[in-house]
């Protein structure tokens, strides 16, 4: 009997081998992710908000909003599909619904984190964390609402930034004792920092790299030596989708035109590929009368 998405992705994270993880921002970008051959998919809260609205990522975006786009991407890949929930986008009972939607929608975990409303990237300045025991019956919450036990609720914390290093462990903690499957501790500063989290919290963990944010950068194998369960690049494809649409069309502004060069566009027959246009085909000529 083959494993469920769940059952794989909970397999993946036990394993604590560093699984690296990118984030996508629609079908697209995560059919891209697949297609490489990594072995998840995160819906990032930020890309999806930066790539949808042409917004920061200060809560602007909905349940609605991150139920469908996660519903398209259960379509477009099979591998498991980690969903950024936000604060959960209201109390305890606003969460219980947040993770049936989710769940429903194609989500094999959930990540959930303690800002107030309304959050804030983790690496940006100005955040604050709500009160410890509001995070936790929101964590209370996630788990009695989901309907597969395998389904992943994912704890992060913001509280390095305002209440420290110490104070982010200990909440990390209070969360695994509420139920939490894995636990994020967002935004560590420094590499003692980085090496310390496996040491000091047993449950498994994810760590965030954000290119240009506030937490140094090592390699997924020494990350996975480490002990960390989940490596998670969420906005890496967003950043450099911009940057390859900004070089583009420079260059189409500068020049008056752009030919297929792979170095700076993806060949026509590339993005049929990507969008499974042959099967189409398959299937016109399947039921051509």
């Amino acid at each position: 009997m083959s494993k469920t998405t769940k059952q794989v992705l909970r397999e993946l994270v036990n394993a604590r081998n560093g699984l690296v993880v990118p984030g996508a921002f629609n079908a697209m970008s995560a059919r891209i992710i697949v297609d490489q051959g990594f072995k998840a998919v995160y819906l990032t809260g930020a890309g999806f908000t930066n790539m949808q609205y042409g917004l920061p990522d200060l809560a602007m975006m909905g349940l609605r909003d991150i139920a469908d786009c996660a519903a398209r991407i259960r379509d477009a890949v099979d591998v498991p599909l980690i969903v950024d929930g936000d604060t959960g986008f209201g109390n305890a009972v606003n969460v219980w619904n947040t993770v049936r939607s989710l769940e429903a929608a194609g989500a094999d975990a959930i990540q959930l984190e303690d800002q107030t409303f309304p959050k804030r990237c983790g690496h940006f300045a100005g955040k604050d964390v709500a009160p410890l025991e509001e995070m936790l019956a929101k964590i209370r919450a996630a788990t009695d609402a989901r309907r597969d036990d395998d389904f992943l609720i994912i704890a992060r914390t913001d509280a390095r930034a305002t209440l420290g290093f110490d104070a982010a462990i200990e909440r990390a903690r209070r969360f695994a004792e509420a139920g939490a499957d894995v636990l994020f501790v967002e935004a560590v500063e420094s590499l003692d920092e980085i090496k310390q989290l496996p040491k000091l919290l047993q449950q498994p963990q994810l760590i965030n790299i954000v290119i240009g944010g506030k937490t140094p950068t090592l390699d997924a194998a020494e990350l996975g030596e480490l002990g960390f369960g989940i490596v998670l690049y969420a906005n890496a494809a967003l950043q450099a989708a911009v940057a390859g649409m900004q070089r583009a069309l420079g260059m189409l502004a500068r020049d008056g035109r752009l030919d297929e060069d792979p170095a700076i566009v993806a060949p026509f027959s590339e993005r049929q590929r990507l969008v499974n246009k042959p099967l189409f085909d398959e299937l016109e000529r399947r039921y051509a009368s």
